[in-house]
Order: structure tokens, then sequence, then C-alpha cells
């Protein structure tokens, strides 16, 4: 009788077994898909300096480049200074045989000394009531004469130095000592390198935007990895006709003469720059139509976000409005996220 019941009751009982679990299974999934948040890429937007700049080349210019030329002919008789040295202006670099010169000089000094006798000589007897006023004439010509000789003896021995015109870093010399030279013979290069100038050409296009005192940032294969700072002291005030440029110098300090000129440089011209532009990676956008959307990450939750788009640098992109600093925005997985769904923000690399 017993088991006539059980037999009876065991349907009944594995039909509420299958019942209860069928309904428990979508329940504890639901459960799990409530604690899910997808694993999102996603950065601060930032404020940021934003530079306005235009890329060009140049070549490195002495700030002051000479070759040294004598203006007279003559014979080297002495060269007092060691290639490459570094000399101060007035710093007697050459001579050049100098004995016709100051015999010359010594000459004239004699004739200026008897000039000055008889001029004071008839100046005298002019007082005494003996001499003429044309004898004291013509003596004060005669010492005027003999004083303009002496300059001119003066100028000529003077020539016959060599002098640094200034302070500046001497080059290797073509000639040596004995050597007779003619008036414009190169002799030894002299730059100035405590300041470089780089010229350089931009598009016409940003001629109206360019001014004096601009900024610029200079790169040199031969430096790889270093930057250095310049800024604009002159602009060409003509337009090149065939490649529809401007021409423009900048300088770069130099006070540890690790530059030198000629040196190929990349330059960047700072046309204008901005503080504290909210900036975010371009792979955050999500173009739709002819707006631009983002995902910001507010509370776990990813909120669809129309922004306005500004300027765009490098791999960063300027917003204008939609966005503030401190923000999170995804940057990767867009297609797998819904306005609305959980998400949870990975770590950044490096932190």
């Amino acid at each position: 009788m017993i088991c006539l019941r059980l037999q009876t009751l065991l349907p009944a009982v594995i039909l509420l077994i299958n019942v209860i679990g069928f309904n428990a299974i979508p329940a504890a999934v639901a459960d799990d898909q409530a604690g899910f948040a997808l694993p999102v890429d996603a950065v601060k937007v930032e404020a940021k300096t934003l530079e306005w700049k235009v890329e060009a080349v140049g070549n490195l210019r002495a700030n002051e480049a000479i070759v040294l030329r004598p203006e007279i002919d003559g014979r080297i008789t002495a060269i007092a200074f060691e290639e490459g040295e570094r000399v101060r202006r007035g710093q007697v670099l050459m001579r050049l045989d100098d004995s016709v010169f100051a015999a010359e000089l010594a000459q004239a000094e004699a004739r200026l000394a008897l000039g000055q006798t008889n001029f004071e000589r008839a100046d005298s007897m002019k007082k005494q009531g003996y001499g003429s006023d044309q004898e004291k004439d013509r003596t004060a010509s005669e010492l005027r004469v003999n004083r303009a000789e002496v300059a001119l003896a003066q100028a000529r021995l003077a020539k016959t130095r060599l002098l640094a015109p200034f302070d500046g870093l001497l080059g290797l010399r073509n000639v040596s000592v004995g050597d007779y030279v003619q008036p414009g013979t190169d002799l030894v290069s002299l730059f100035d390198l405590s300041v470089l100038k780089v010229d350089f050409r931009i598009p016409e296009i940003h001629a109206s935007r360019v001014n004096v005192g601009q900024r610029i940032k200079m790169t040199l294969d031969a430096y790889p990895g270093q930057l250095f700072a310049g800024e604009v002291y002159a602009i060409d005030p003509q337009i090149d006709l065939n490649g529809r440029s401007l021409l423009l110098r900048a300088r770069i300090p130099n006070s540890d003469g690790a530059l030198r000129a000629g040196l190929f440089a990349r330059v960047e011209l700072i046309l204008s720059s901005n503080d504290n532009v909210l900036m975010i990676p371009e792979t955050a956008l999500v173009p739709t139509g002819d707006k631009q959307f983002v995902y910001r990450v507010v509370e776990g939750k990813a909120v669809w976000t129309q922004i306005e788009k500004g300027m765009r640098q490098g791999e960063m992109v300027e917003v204008r409005d939609g966005l503030q600093a401190g923000e999170l925005v995804v940057t990767a997985g867009h297609l797998k996220i819904q306005d609305g769904m959980a998400v949870s923000p990975l770590p950044q690399k490096g932190n």
C-alpha cells in the first residue's frame, strides 16, 4: 500500500523539481549579467597647451663669419695664432713685412718736424715785424701737408698688421710664414658662434600670422633626441616668387659652443599657443554624420556624449565643448558599447 502511494507521488515530485529549477536558471543568469562590466580602454580629459605650428627645414649660420684678407701686398713675417683658436677683437693675427712702410713713416715724420720748425720761425718773424704774411701762409700750408703725409704713412704701416674684427673662433689657415700675398688673398676664416642663425622658409599662406619674436623649436640630425629653442628676429619683406614662400631668420643661443655653422636643421615655428586647452586622443571620437561623439565613463556607466571638436595636434584633438578636465572617455572598443552599459576602465599603461 505504501509502495503504491510512493509510485503515485514520485512523478509529481519530479515535475515540481523541474519546474522550480527551470524558473531559477534565468534568475541566476540575470544576476550574473547584472554584475558584469565590460572592460574598456579609457583616458582622462587633460588641459594642455595647444600650439599652432609650421614645420620647415634650414641650415645653421654663424652670427658673424668672415675670411681674413690683406688690403696690401707683401710677405708674411709672422702668424700669431693657432688654427681653431678662440681670439678677441683687436688681437693681431698676422704681420706682413713692414720695413718699407716704417721707413716711409720715419721720412714723413722728419718732414713734419722740419715743417713745424719752419712755421714757428715764420710766425715768430711775423710777430717781430720782419716776416711777411705770404711766408707764414706758405709754411702753414707745408705743415698741413706734412701732417697728412704722416697720417698716410701710419695708415699704410697699420695695414701690415691683420687684426681680428670681432671675438670668435678661427678656422684653418691657407698660408704660411714667408708666403707673398696679394690684396684679397684668403688667409683664414673667423666665426662668431656665440649665437647661431637659422634661415628657413614657410608657405606664403602663413605670412599674415608671422611676427618677429615668435618662438621656434629645432632638432638636428647631429644631436639626436635634443631640442633647441630660439626666436624669429628678422623676416624677409618679399615673398619668393618661385616657391611662393617667405624667408625667416631666427637666433639660437650657443653659449657652450656645441653647435656649428652649416648643420642641417628641422624647424617648428610656433605661430600661436593657448593654455588650458582640453585635449583627448583622436581614437576617442565616434563620428556620426557631421557630428562627433564620445563615450564618457560616469559612475561605471558609458554615457553617449556629443562634443565640439577643435584643432588637431599629432594624435590629440582639441575639445571646445561637451567635456570637462578630468573626465574619463573611452578610446577603444566603441562597437561593443551602448549608452548606459556598465563598463570598467582598464588600468592605463605606466600607472
